[in-house]
């Protein structure tokens, strides 16, 4: 999980420097998923060491999980990026979406890895 966890913490850094530099390089609230992006970097590699594996993929699916949060009101407006007017704010609208898919699927991954666990430490 600790190499998930870097994967989609560089995924959500191209998404941020592709909305940062894609817009001008002029709104620095397009690097928030830089942010995210290294904070889930920083638990993966965190995670690689035994002793602190557990509570550096908490940490990361914590980060995950307040990243869909944050961003998850974008998915209710990526069908305006489809419509006949031209949104102003497509980018960000595109941006966040990316995000809040990135960080409900590593979400998804990281509970599905934690119940594995549970289940196999029962028997």
């Amino acid at each position: 999980m600790s190499s998930l966890a870097i994967i989609f913490g560089i995924l959500l850094n191209i998404v941020g420097l592709v909305g940062f530099f894609g817009t001008g390089a002029t709104h620095h609230t397009a690097l928030i998923p830089c942010v995210l992006g290294l904070l889930l970097i920083l638990s993966g590699l965190i995670a690689r060491k035994e002793k602190l594996r557990q509570h550096a993929m908490h940490v990361a699916v914590l980060v995950a999980l307040l990243g869909f949060l944050g961003t998850a009101s974008a998915l209710g407006k990526i069908t305006l990026l489809f419509g006949a007017t031209a949104d102003p704010k497509a980018a960000a609208i595109m941006a966040k979406s990316a995000t809040a898919f990135l960080c409900l699927i590593f979400f998804i991954l990281c509970v599905r890895s934690f119940v594995k666990a549970r289940l196999l430490k029962k028997y």
